[in-house]
């Protein structure tokens, strides 16, 4: 008897979990829509190393330096990007110092120019992300890699200039160091 009451119990849970996912790949929810190709092509705003995606506009670091000021990128990163709460944008370190023992600085560490306008693109200003026109982040780019010494001063960024920046780090942002088994950890790594 109780064999009984535990299968009638049992039984339809079993069937219902067994069964749920069946329902749940039911074809039509009545929620939702495909989007349209106007709705992927604003979404899709990854900006890769060649700069095919990069919008028309320019920039120079000193409209660069005047954006920074204006838009009040010192309240989070201090001035001339050194000293705030936020990250630093320019290393205290000299040129001399190789680049993996400078701070982590976006404009010195990545690999290509247009990271670094990507970055801002999507990423600045804290809490109004996508407020800058293409030309505030042509020059907001070119302001960031000038005081890092990438660019001289009177360098105009563009779609066709941007990607041919050398940036500091060259190939090495790919290169793995040298490791055999036992050798220690590198250098400043925390774990």
């Amino acid at each position: 008897m109780g064999s009984l009451r535990l299968v009638t119990i049992v039984l339809p849970t079993i069937v219902l979990l067994v069964g749920s996912p069946a329902f749940a790949q039911s074809p039509t929810y009545g929620v939702g829509r495909t989007p349209t190709a106007e709705e992927i092509r604003r979404m899709d705003i990854s900006i890769g190393a060649t700069g095919e995606e990069l919008p028309p506009g320019r920039g120079t670091p000193k409209e660069g330096a005047q954006v920074f000021e204006q838009k009040g990128c010192m309240a989070c990163h201090g001035a001339a990007g050194i000293g705030g709460l936020a990250p630093a944008l320019q290393s205290k370190k000299g040129q001399d110092v190789p680049i993996w023992e400078r701070e982590r600085i976006l404009p010195l560490r990545a690999p290509f120019a247009t990271t670094v306008w990507d970055y801002i693109n999507r990423g600045m200003p804290l809490g109004s992300e996508g407020t800058l026109t293409a030309d505030e982040v042509y020059a907001l780019t070119a302001y960031l890699l000038f005081i890092n010494k990438v660019i001289p001063e009177d360098e105009v960024l563009d779609k066709q200039s941007l990607p041919k920046v050398k940036m500091p780090i060259g190939d090495d942002y790919a290169r793995l160091p040298d490791w055999k088994p036992g050798t220690r950890r590198l250098e400043g790594y925390p774990y």
